[in-house]
């Protein structure tokens, strides 16, 4: 009975598919779309030197190994780019279901499958100029991924905390309370565990003032929150809190391998299943972090007191589709490390000094946002009283 109903259910699905009416199925076509390209962005990287060196379009290069690598990235960056940005142009301001840009985002595949091949051949036939320009505007777009990437996050913690404290029952209260002492825990546990893994010495000034800067915009927005006119509660700068430790402790390890201040990085210096089960794991994540950022288009409307009818589309196809295209260019970069001319190691992601630093500029804007995000409204509600008295 229930194998047959599995049947019917995937019958069902399968249709839908086919049909082009379900957009929530399309989304997870989508992001399987943009993990192929992932992994062939790697594979390009790992393991296509020698196919590279032989096309003509890339002996700018000279057969230089590190530059082959960097440009056949940039190549399936910019197919995957040029994919879901042509979605974007044509799905951009689509609100009803059953409307042409709503068949379109949930239907034709044969017609988008040749399409995302067309793009994936077309960059392999440019010249590596071409490739070196949009090497280095996938910087500016991977910094715009971040930036939208950071109000996702912000915005889901300030709806959870706003979720908890609706409830005026001492037993959320309690929930709360054991929450936010949970997440102070582990903030201050991964603080400690980096002094000693990445700052065995005295003599590791960078390591020991990025982890000790990141303790101090730790209390910096603890401050902030509980401030008598903020009063945002205690749940929020925790779960910030888990945040920029994780941003410090991933840009901390980003630091090129051989560093005597990176024991971690020391021990990880051969490749091995711990190496390659990690690397897969940052592949996963950033494909998930991508599709969860491309799906919360709500949190980027100015009004939100809209209300909803049956007919209206469940996300944003414009903004799901401009999120990926920014994501391509992400991965790019953490591919070749944010710098077109160092060497990536098989297995490995987002490494070296220009890696280290985005992720550390990210953990400083991270705060600069989620303090300005608590302070904004009462900045404006204070002018509109001033204006109105």
């Amino acid at each position: 009975m229930e194998s047959g109903y599995a049947k019917h259910q995937f019958k069902s699905w399968l249709s839908q598919f086919r049909n082009g009416s379900n957009p929530w199925m399309a989304r997870y076509v989508y992001g399987f779309m943009f993990l192929i390209a992932n992994l062939l962005a790697w594979a390009v990287r790992d393991y296509g030197g020698s196919v590279l060196t032989e096309m003509e379009r890339l002996k700018g290069c000279h057969g230089v190994k590190d530059c082959l690598g960097a440009q056949g990235v940039l190549r399936v960056s910019l197919a995957c780019f040029m994919f879901y940005f042509t979605m974007f142009l044509s799905t951009a301001g689509a609100s009803k279901l059953k409307e042409p840009r709503d068949s379109w985002q949930s239907g034709w595949w044969s017609a988008k499958i040749v399409l995302w091949v067309t793009f994936i051949i077309i960059p392999f036939l440019l010249p590596a100029a071409i490739i070196q320009l949009y090497g280095e505007i996938a910087h500016f777009g991977a910094g715009i991924f971040l930036l939208i990437q950071l109000i996702s996050i912000i915005s889901f913690i300030t709806w959870l905390n706003d979720c908890c404290q609706s409830s005026k029952s001492e037993r959320c209260q309690i929930h709360i309370m054991l929450l936010a002492t949970t997440a102070y825990v582990l903030c201050l546990t991964g603080i400690i565990l980096m002094y000693i893994w990445y700052a065995p010495e005295p003599s590791c000034l960078l390591n020991i003032f990025f982890i000790t800067w990141t303790l101090v915009l730790l209390q910096l927005m603890t401050s902030v929150s509980l401030h008598p006119k903020v009063n945002a509660g205690i749940l929020t700068p925790g779960l910030m809190g888990l945040y920029i430790v994780f941003i410090c402790w991933f840009a901390i390890r980003s630091e090129p391998t051989g560093e005597s201040c990176n024991r971690k990085a020391e021990a990880s210096n051969k490749t091995d299943w711990l190496t390659i089960i990690s690397f897969v794991i940052a592949v996963l994540a950033m494909v998930i972090a991508t599709f969860s950022t491309g799906i919360d288009s709500k949190c980027f409307q100015f009004r939100k007191d809209e209300t909803e009818s049956e007919d209206d589309v469940p996300y944003g196809y414009g903004f799901f589709h401009f999120v990926f295209a920014t994501g391509a260019m992400y991965f790019a970069m953490l591919l070749i490390g944010w710098n077109t001319h160092q060497s990536m190691k098989k297995f490995t992601i987002d490494v070296g000094w220009a890696s280290t630093w985005v992720r550390i500029v990210n953990e400083w804007i991270a705060v600069c946002v989620y303090l300005w995000m608590l302070v904004a409204p009462i900045i404006w509600k204070s002018r509109q009283t001033a204006e109105s008295a």
